[in-house]
């Protein structure tokens, strides 16, 4: 048995909407009491104390979408490495695109990773959910068996990559509603965004890059939800980037339409400015967007419009990364940098607040997979974060868990650090 007690820790609980400080008791995976004060003499001698005065304890977090290595990719990420660098960056539950190899198109990958998970022998060791491919990536745009992927427990279908054939993507939805699984679609029209690798503006013009134009995401956003308007299935829109999209998100979510939508954190950080560096890493799918978008993008969440903050962690090996900008593959890791960045760059300056920083990044996306969220209350188990907003630490890749270290702040000192998780 293992009772620990947190004294005077600050809670932020997105679904009570309170931010207080409290002493909280967990006992075997349970939360056992929350109150202002919890003496000693109302506790088991063999409790392990801790003084948590100036660390904060919400809900665990939930990433909606990233990507592993292994199968297929292990030099870039191993599942174990993965969840490693979920566990030390706050995460509680993660959920995996399907574009391993072989692909997570069939019962059988999907059973492969849960061993995986089993095999890790990780304590805590947090929740995988996996996306099941709508197509097959072997035999192109063929529908998988989406019944059967519900049946091996797939949280819900998302291929990680532009769908443009939209009598597929109607087919999908109609396919899925019986089966009350959420579809997940990256809004991208090819032939509009062609070779282009950064948003089409002044600054891509200014470095030489292909720019890709806003209405490359527009456009596919706006077809896709006419096609949620007609069969009315639950839909997620991955990956927004421009201030045009959280409008149109805006105006489908005040029709009624069951959509829901998430940006990344990076896109929350950083503009077209930041491409100036060329650093490969921020080579990213949707491009980061120009200062306009990334502020409609900070407003879409804190009203939420935009319901969920995405990890998209894509690990790349040194060699793949150290190429020219445009040949870089699309991606940077992120499980361990978001919470730190996002806490230092937004709530420390006071844009946004705690509740609303957490709420984006747990609660919400938990239910966005239509899964109950975690909560901070007396006989609910505890799926909860603890993160020191003042710990200090340099990123380095001696200091990550993730097996690569394809991110823009290598090298630099961070100001917040995730100091434990219960899942």
């Amino acid at each position: 048995m293992t009772i620990e007690l947190l004294q005077q820790v600050r809670i932020i609980n997105p679904l009570t909407k309170t931010d207080e400080i409290c002493d909280v008791l967990i006992e075997d995976g349970y939360i056992r009491s929350v109150n202002d004060k919890i003496k000693i003499y109302d506790i088991p001698e063999n409790t392990s104390i801790r003084d948590c005065q100036s660390l904060i304890l919400g809900p665990g977090l939930v990433d909606l979408y990233s990507h592993s290595g292994e199968p297929g990719f292990e030099e870039r990420e191993t599942l174990t490495s993965f969840l490693k660098a979920a566990c030390a960056g706050g995460f509680t539950r993660i959920t995996l695109l399907p574009d391993t190899s072989p692909a997570i198109d069939n019962p059988a990958v999907v059973a492969k990773l849960h061993q995986l998970r089993k095999a890790s022998q990780l304590s805590p060791l947090p929740l995988l959910n996996i996306w099941g491919a709508i197509t097959h990536h072997v035999k192109g745009e063929k529908i998988t068996e989406l019944a059967d992927l519900k049946t091996a427990g797939v949280v819900g279908f998302a291929d990680g990559d532009a769908l443009n054939n939209l009598a597929l993507v109607r087919r999908v939805l109609e396919y899925l509603q019986p089966l009350r699984k959420p579809a997940a679609f990256w809004c991208c029209d090819r032939n509009i965004s062609s070779d282009g690798v950064m948003r089409e503006g002044a600054n891509s013009i200014q470095w030489g890059l292909p720019g890709i134009p806003v209405a490359a995401e527009t456009s596919a956003i706006a077809a896709l939800l006419e096609i949620v308007t007609a069969t009315f299935t639950p839909t997620h829109i991955m990956r927004v980037s421009t201030a045009r999209s959280v409008q149109l998100i805006a105006e489908a979510k005040s029709k009624g339409l069951p959509v829901t939508a998430s940006t990344t954190w990076m896109h929350l950080l950083l503009d077209t400015k930041a491409v100036k560096s060329y650093n490969s890493s921020l080579n990213l799918k949707a491009p980061l967007g120009n200062s306009e978008d990334m502020m409609a993008l900070r407003r879409g969440v804190q009203q939420g419009i935009i319901d969920a903050i995405a990890i998209e962690h894509s690990p790349y090996t040194y060699e793949e990364k150290t190429v020219a900008f445009a040949q870089a593959p699309p991606g940077a890791i992120g499980l361990e940098l978001a919470l730190p960045l996002l806490w230092q760059n937004l709530v420390e300056t006071g844009e946004f607040t705690a509740l609303e920083l957490w709420k984006a990044l747990s609660t919400n996306p938990a239910e966005c997979l239509k899964q109950s969220p975690s909560n901070i209350k007396v006989g609910e188990k505890a799926e909860l974060t603890l993160f020191n907003p003042q710990e200090t630490w340099k990123v380095e890749s001696k200091n990550l868990h993730s097996l690569s270290s394809n991110t823009p702040w290598l090298g630099e000192e961070l100001k917040g650090k995730v100091v434990g998780i219960w899942c």
